[in-house]
C-alpha cells in the first residue's frame, strides 16, 4: 500500500468522520433517518456562501438534536445546520448549487450534495430513501458510511497484521542492537529496520482511520493499537538519526522520514531502495560496515535527558567511543556529574550484556 502525504480534502474527510461518528448527535439523528426510510440533505456548515445558494424553507436557529434533525427530515429540500453541529440554522431549503460544477453523480439528492461539498467546501451529508445508505460529500471525496460490524471486521484484520509486522519489527530491532555493540552492522540491517519500522507506521495510520469512523465503538481498538505502536515514532526518528550520512547535502531526519513514507509498497519491500532513501549507498552495497552514533541506545538509558545525549553523542562521535569512555571521560562533556557518568557507563553495560544475551 503505497501512502501518499494526505491531501486537503482527506483531511476534512478525517475531522468530518469524526463528527459523524457513532455515538454522536449526528449520527444517532441520521440513524434515526435511515430507521425511518425517509432521504435527507444535509449541509455541515453556514456562511454567505451557503445562504447564496439556498432559496426557500424556513429560518429556525434552534439547539441541534438527534429527534429534531429526524422530524425535519420529513420535509423536502435540505436542512443546514452550523459547522460545530450545535444548532440547526435551516429546514426545507431548496439548494441550487452552480450547474456548472462536475459532478458523476445520477439521484438528484447525490448529484446536489455533490456540488453543494464543491462550491461551498462545508461536508454535506445525503442519505439515500431508496438505497438506503449514508454519504459524505467532502470537497471532491464520496464516503459511503458503512456499519460498525464491516468496519470492526476490517480494523480486526488489519490489528492482527499489525502484532505481526510489531513482532517481526521487536526481532530486526534487538538484532540490531546486538550488532551495534559488537561494531557489526550493515547496511542491509539498517535498511530492514528502517523497512518495518516504516512499514508498522502504515498498517497503525490504517487502523486509525478505523478507529476514527468507529467513534465511540473503537475505544477497545484504539488501546490495543496504542499499546502496539508506543514508542514507533521515536524509534523511527532514532534510526535516522543514528545512521544519517553527513556532508553538506546531508538531509534533515524528517526529510529521510518523509521520503521514506513516499516509497510504494513494492520500493519498500526491497532493502535497497530503502538504503538510497537513507542516503547509505546507492543500495549496491547492503553488506557494506556502518556505524551508529549511539542515539538509539542512549534513549534507553533511564533519565537521561535528550539534551544530554545530544552532547554526548556530538563529543565521542560513534558508538563505540562511547561504551569505551570510562566515567572520567564521560565527565568531561558538559552536564554530566559523576553521578550521571556512572549512570551512564552502567546503562550502557547493562544494555550491552542484555542485547548479547538475547542475540545468543
Amino acid at each position: 500500500m503505497a501512502v501518499e502525504r494526505p491531501t486537503e480534502d482527506t483531511l476534512r474527510l478525517r475531522e468530518a468522520l469524526g463528527l459523524i461518528a457513532p455515538g454522536t448527535s449526528l449520527r444517532d439523528g441520521l440513524e434515526r433517518i435511515l430507521r425511518g426510510r425517509t432521504g435527507a440533505l444535509i449541509v455541515l456548515g453556514h456562511d454567505r456562501t451557503v445562504e447564496s445558494i439556498a432559496t426557500g424553507g424556513f429560518t429556525l436557529d434552534v439547539p441541534f438534536t438527534a429527534t429534531g434533525l429526524r422530524e425535519l427530515a420529513k420535509m423536502d429540500g435540505a436542512i443546514i445546520v452550523d459547522r460545530d453541529i450545535t444548532r440547526i440554522m435551516r429546514a426545507a431549503v431548496h439548494l441550487m448549487p452552480d450547474h456548472t460544477i462536475p459532478s458523476e453523480e445520477t439521484g438528484t439528492r447525490h448529484r446536489t450534495a455533490d456540488r453543494v461539498a464543491k462550491q461551498t467546501g462545508f461536508p454535506v451529508i445525503s442519505v439515500s430513501q431508496s438505497m438506503q445508505i449514508i454519504a459524505a460529500y467532502v470537497g471532491e471525496t464520496r464516503h459511503v458510511l458503512e456499519g460498525s460490524g464491516q468496519i470492526l471486521s476490517r480494523a480486526n484484520q488489519a490489528l492482527a497484521t499489525l502484532e505481526r509486522y510489531k513482532m517481526r519489527l521487536d526481532e530486526v530491532s534487538s538484532t540490531l542492537s546486538a550488532l551495534e555493540i559488537e561494531d557489526l552492522v550493515t547496511v542491509r540491517d539498517v535498511a530492514v529496520v528502517a523497512q518495518r519500522l516504516e512499514m508498522v507506521t502504515r498498517i497503525a495510520s490504517e487502523v486509525e482511520d478505523y478507529v476514527l469512523e468507529l467513534g465511540t465503538d473503537g475505544r477497545l481498538l484504539a488501546l490495543q493499537l496504542e499499546e502496539l505502536v508506543t514508542g514507533v515514532d521515536s524509534e523511527r526518528e532514532l534510526v535516522i538519526r543514528d545512521y544519517l550520512p553527513g556532508g553538506r547535502r546531508a538531509k534533515s531526519p524528517e526529510e529521510l522520514l518523509e521520503r521514506l513514507a513516499a516509497l510504494s509498497a513494492l520500493e519498500l519491500v526491497d532493502p535497497a531502495s530503502a538504503a538510497r532513501v537513507l542516503g547509505l549507498g546507492n543500495g549496491e552495497h547492503l553488506d557494506g560496515a556502518v556505524a551508529p552514533r549511539g542515539y538509539r541506545l542512549l534513549a534507553k538509558v533511564p533519565r537521561l535527558p535528550p539534551t544530554v545525549v545530544d552532547r554526548l553523542v556530538d563529543h565521542f562521535g560513534t558508538l563505540q567511543k562511547l561504551l569505551s569512555a570510562g566515567v572520567e571521560d564521560l565527565q568531561a562533556v558538559d552536564g554530566v556529574g559523576e553521578l550521571r557518568a556512572r549512570s551512564v557507563r552502567e546503562g550502557l553495560s547493562r544494555l550491552a550484556e542484555s542485547s548479547i544475551l538475547e542475540r545468543y
